[in-house]
């Protein structure tokens, strides 16, 4: 079959084919979906070479047409990477496995004893971009959680992304999987996109992974639910009743520990009553570290080298050494600010006073919410969750870091012993 030519039916056989192997995954033993992963893990091992060549072929396509140095370093397959993809497979098959798990049993006063059975979603189409060991890490956490998936990774990387893929079916069959339980998507033309996200009869949630264009077409056009997140607008407040030398450490960290990530803290606010404290050894410290601070009318009176802020600032999300500053008169107005301009990612307050801590923690309406800790934390593997498929800032299923809970439903189990209702 030419698939560039005929698109819609090769996505939707691929669609079918998960639809069958997921009941299969479904049903089948933890120790079975971990021996599929372990297998995968010796398979790429003994596949170097053989990966080392597909990547190549991905870099030297990559050069020609004239890939940014950033995205051809996230394209690279490196030793040290594929490394890390071998001890990712270990680490998930060491995961608890939570499906068909019970939970909340409890007797009704019929008799009947009713509870909560946690199954697999079904069929999960993943579409990222640039970095292939992205096929790894979805497929894995996917099949651990008992499902079937669907990867369409980036054109710049189909090479790396089938040679990985043919490891991942190899370790299927080693645990007697179907093979159709992980499918790479092998072609780049864009339609696959299209009907990947528009087969609600074969897939049941979408996870894009990459930047907020990608997020947002999804978004727009999927017509199965999306577990997604666009921004990372993450706020750090310092409250009037905060330790500043702890103020300082967290702030600092939130922002330069890496740039370049979703829960990194994009702006800073800072109760007026400590500002004047506070801003002026963080204005130093960013300045240590390379950071262009853009501030209000009160920040720059106290830091007078930061630029001027505008209205765009505060919905910002640089991705880069950018921090916007607000000097704001105590909780309530932090709280306002985080409520209009937040994307509802992760936001910490830094205070000694309980009251305002649990305020903070109660009405501010984002996927998590922190007291004394840098933003940093909002991390799938920093919560104990193992790993993670993405973060998820939408308030049904699935919020936060989604780990393999979240690649899970729960559906209600009712036992009973012959009990009838009258």
């Amino acid at each position: 079959m030419n698939v560039a030519m005929d698109v819609n039916q090769y996505m939707s056989d691929l669609g079918a084919a998960a639809r069958e192997a997921s009941r299969v995954v479904a049903a089948s033993s933890t120790a079975a979906r971990n021996a599929a992963l372990l297998a995968a893990r010796d398979a790429l091992d003994a596949a170097r070479d053989k990966l080392a060549e597909a990547n190549r072929e991905d870099l030297e396509k990559g050069r020609d047409n004239g890939l940014d140095a950033p995205l051809m370093d996230r394209l690279e397959l490196t030793p040290a990477r594929i490394d890390a993809m071998l001890e990712g497979l270990v680490q998930v098959a060491a995961l608890p496995d939570p499906v068909g798990s019970i939970s909340e049993m409890n007797t009704r006063p019929s008799g009947i004893r009713v509870g909560r059975m946690r199954v697999p979603l079904g069929v999960i189409g993943i579409i990222y971009e640039s970095r292939p060991n992205v096929t790894v890490e979805a497929a894995s956490l996917c099949l651990k959680a008992g499902n079937a998936t669907i990867l369409r990774g980036g054109s710049e990387a189909l090479a790396s992304n089938c040679a990985i893929a043919e490891c991942i079916v190899a370790g299927l069959r080693a645990a007697g999987l179907p093979d159709a339980a992980v499918q790479v998507v092998q072609t780049a033309d864009r339609a696959a996109v299209g009907r990947l996200i528009a087969m609600p009869e074969f897939v049941d949630v979408i996870v894009p992974r990459g930047g907020k264009g990608l997020i947002e077409r999804i978004s727009a056009d999927a017509k199965v639910p999306v577990i997604k997140h666009l921004d990372g607008v993450c706020h750090v407040y310092i409250d009037d009743d905060a330790d500043e030398d702890m103020a300082v450490d967290i702030a600092v960290n939130a922002k330069t520990q890496r740039y370049g990530v979703c829960n990194a803290m994009e702006t800073l606010l800072v109760a007026e009553s400590v500002a004047g404290a506070v801003l002026p050894r963080l204005a130093a410290a960013y300045g240590d570290a390379g950071v262009e601070l853009r501030g209000c009318e009160r920040t720059r009176a106290l830091v007078p080298a930061a630029g001027a802020a505008t209205e765009e600032d505060w919905y910002a999300e640089y991705l880069g050494p950018v921090l916007a500053v607000r000097v704001v008169d105590g909780l309530d107005q932090a709280m306002d600010h985080i409520a209009r301009y937040s994307s509802a990612h992760t936001e910490t307050i830094v205070t000694r006073d309980h009251a305002r801590a649990m305020r903070f923690l109660r009405e501010v309406d984002s996927s998590s919410v922190m007291v004394n800790a840098s933003t940093r934390f909002a991390d799938g593997f920093e919560y104990g969750l193992g790993a993670e498929i993405g973060i998820s800032t939408d308030k049904l299923h699935a919020r936060g870091p989604v780990g393999l809970e979240g690649l899970t439903s729960q559906k209600f189990i009712v036992l009973g012993e012959g009990q009838i209702r009258t």
